[in-house]
């Protein structure tokens, strides 16, 4: 999830590895446009080269095929948006209400300024073959992990109840997905980010407090 990016050429041209990076980042780009575009399917290393302004000899400089790409930009993304939620969730300071609340936002707004990312994230990932299913698995290990974390802190301190096991935390993450999935696949609702109180109310009320505190 980057904003495209140029390097000069020529004698003022930046070290090799430098050219590498911004020439992934452009890729990466590519293949999320011709992705949400075309579909996994359908997409090609030759489109996503096109789309990206270089030529496909560059493509295979950085992927074998656009199998591997996928699970690159996957990864890339994902990376992201959990770096980015874990700082909005450290912003919500002491209260878990907030953390929560933070993190949650936080990944909404990731997903509307990146559309074409969150696409392939969330939607065409699933047609991306074996190892993309595992992959996508793995990563929602890592928000279950993240969720049942904060939750466990919050149980300590007597603000939330204890998930009931590992696999609740799990439940809200596929939960949280199948409605962004919707919401990229359908446009319902209109704005991904007008999901943030369904999305708030499930996850309060698999913590909720059973004594009513």
């Amino acid at each position: 999830m980057n904003d495209r990016a140029t390097v000069p050429r020529g004698r003022h041209a930046p070290p090799l590895e430098v050219r590498l990076s911004v020439q992934r980042r452009r890729l990466f780009e590519a293949a999320a446009a011709e992705f949400a575009r075309s579909g996994y399917a359908e997409a090609s290393a030759e489109a996503i080269s096109r789309a990206a302004g270089m030529s496909k000899a560059t493509f295979y400089e950085h992927f074998a095929n656009k199998e591997e790409c996928i699970l690159a930009l996957f990864d890339e993304a994902a990376t992201e948006v959990l770096r980015v939620m874990a700082q909005a969730t450290e912003a919500g300071g002491a209260d878990p209400i907030e953390r929560l609340r933070g993190g949650l936002r936080a990944f909404l707004a990731m997903l509307a300024r990146y559309p074409n990312e969150s696409q392939t994230l969330l939607v065409e990932i699933i047609g991306a073959g074996p190892r993309a299913v595992q992959r996508r698995d793995e990563v929602f290990a890592l928000f279950a992990e993240a969720i049942t974390a904060e939750n466990a802190t919050a149980a300590r301190a007597g603000r939330l109840a204890p998930l009931a096991s590992p696999d609740d935390a799990y439940a809200v993450v596929g939960a949280v997905a199948e409605l962004a999935s919707r919401q990229i696949r359908l446009g319902v609702p209109s704005d991904v980010r007008d999901l943030e109180p369904v999305i708030e109310r499930l996850m309060l009320g698999v913590m909720a407090r059973s004594d009513g505190a």
